[in-house]
């Protein structure tokens, strides 16, 4: 969760000739599955994809990740690049302490991401409807491990076996001071 402060701001109105001010706003943010699947609503487009995204379409995203009720619709326009750049961090954080270890054989899925995949994987992998509130790129990971722990034992092969057991006996006579 990210709670960010939208500052005060002083405008002219050119219809009333006359200066608005803008009380500072408090959001509390989300960046969720919840968040996206209601940004890909309004876009009709991934959320996921690799490329920027306009200034409306983030700004929109940001109402989406609000968690804060009540805000009002305008707080959105007086969003600083500050606020922005902090936002991004928060997104793009891993918001977990699992990782991976990239043996080599990493596929490039060349499929597009969107909410609807999201909540495949989750009803496909048993994982609990509860989950789709958590950041996203923990329940990536979560989808991940599942994805994982789902496969079968991956079997040496008898030349791989064979070199392992050769490594051991060669570490135990070296160890023992022995030749056999």
């Amino acid at each position: 969760m990210l709670w960010i402060t939208i500052p005060s701001v002083e405008q002219w109105d050119e219809g009333k000739q006359e200066f608005v001010y803008n009380k500072k706003c408090d959001l509390q943010l989300e960046h969720s599955l919840v968040s996206v699947a209601e940004w890909e609503a309004k876009w009709c487009k991934p959320f996921l994809i690799k490329g920027d995204k306009s200034l409306n379409e983030t700004i929109d995203y940001v109402r989406c990740m609000t968690i804060t009720q009540n805000v009002p619709p305008d707080v959105y326009n007086n969003i600083t690049n500050d606020n922005i750049q902090k936002i991004n961090r928060y997104i793009e954080a891993p918001m977990t302490a699992t990782w991976f270890s990239e043996d080599g054989r990493v596929k490039q899925n060349r499929q597009q991401i969107t909410s609807e995949l999201i909540y495949y994987w989750m009803i496909a992998l048993n994982i609990p409807f509860e989950c789709q509130k958590w950041h996203l790129n923990r329940l990536l990971t979560l989808i991940r491990i599942c994805n994982i722990k789902n496969q079968p034992v991956k079997r040496m092969s008898r030349k791989d076996i064979m070199s392992n057991n050769a490594a051991l006996n060669a570490a135990r006579r070296k160890r023992f001071n022995s030749k056999g």
